[in-house]
């Protein structure tokens, strides 16, 4: 189950993890044409559309039941779906209306996907998340700082809690690895979403001088790692971890170098 599977980053690993045969639940809430599209694009597997608000509980709920009676089981699931405000607003700007919005649509979201998720985990005694996070988890973001408190805290406290209590529901046994979760943070990355300033130049040279690989990412090599940590062959011993894709990023620059007055520096 890919949740947010109608975005860029979403559609980038639904990709991958149909490259590799996957039977694929796809989740969206408001893309129905780029979902369907994507559906479409990828008819050599076996998948299912849903559509479902998980801001809301009975929804959630909905999206799972629908699942389970086209596959009968959910091995993987993908914590991709999200929602945030792209204008940069500062915080002492910021509205509590906008405040509660994005850590519903960053939190309530996983909250409801991944419970929903590991009540299935204890019925099958298997089954391995990935759970989305962002770099403005790692380094903050200023004029995001609602986004990036969203994420930190599933990048670090939910997935470091939930791999303690998936293991516990699904366990290690001498043929299976045990039930695992990880969470990927992807950098800067070329989806829809970001095209309008990732056309500027400028912007471009400001965001990938922070990087000792000096490119944008696309979809693509978060579905890479996606099907990488999804595997329990290639990642049977690795849970409860952040990877950071993003070029080796090192974090943001403060000030443009035209900004700085040297004769004070």
């Amino acid at each position: 189950m890919i949740t947010g599977a109608s975005g860029g980053i979403g559609a980038g690993i639904a990709r991958r993890f149909a490259d590799e045969g996957a039977k694929l639940i796809l989740h969206y809430r408001s893309g129905k044409d780029r979902a369907q599209a994507l559906q479409r694009e990828l008819g050599g597997v076996e998948s299912v559309l849903i559509r479902a608000d998980l801001r809301k509980e009975q929804e959630t709920s909905v999206l799972f039941s629908k699942a389970l009676q086209k596959f009968g089981r959910i091995d993987t699931l993908v914590a991709n779906a999200g929602e945030w405000e792209t204008r940069d607003v500062p915080f002492h700007q910021m509205s509590l209306g906008q405040w509660r919005q994005t850590l519903s649509g960053v939190l309530d979201t996983v909250f409801l996907s991944v419970r929903a998720f590991l009540k299935q985990v204890a019925i099958q005694r298997e089954g391995n998340a990935i759970l989305i996070g962002s770099t403005a988890a790692v380094f903050g973001e200023a004029g995001h700082a609602d986004y990036a408190a969203g994420k930190s805290a599933i990048a670090y406290g939910l997935t470091r809690s939930l791999k303690n209590e998936i293991a516990r529901i699904a366990p290690h046994t001498g043929d299976y690895c045990g039930g695992r979760i990880n969470c990927i943070c992807p950098g800067w990355t070329r989806v829809p979403r970001l095209a309008r300033k990732l056309n500027d130049q400028k912007a471009i040279r400001k965001v990938t001088a922070t990087m000792a690989l000096p490119q944008l990412g696309c979809p693509e090599d978060i579905g890479n790692a996606a099907v990488f940590l999804a595997s329990d062959k290639l990642a049977r011993h690795i849970t409860g971890q952040t990877m950071v894709i993003a070029g080796g990023m090192e974090g943001r620059w403060l000030w443009q170098p035209e900004e700085v007055n040297p004769a004070i520096a």
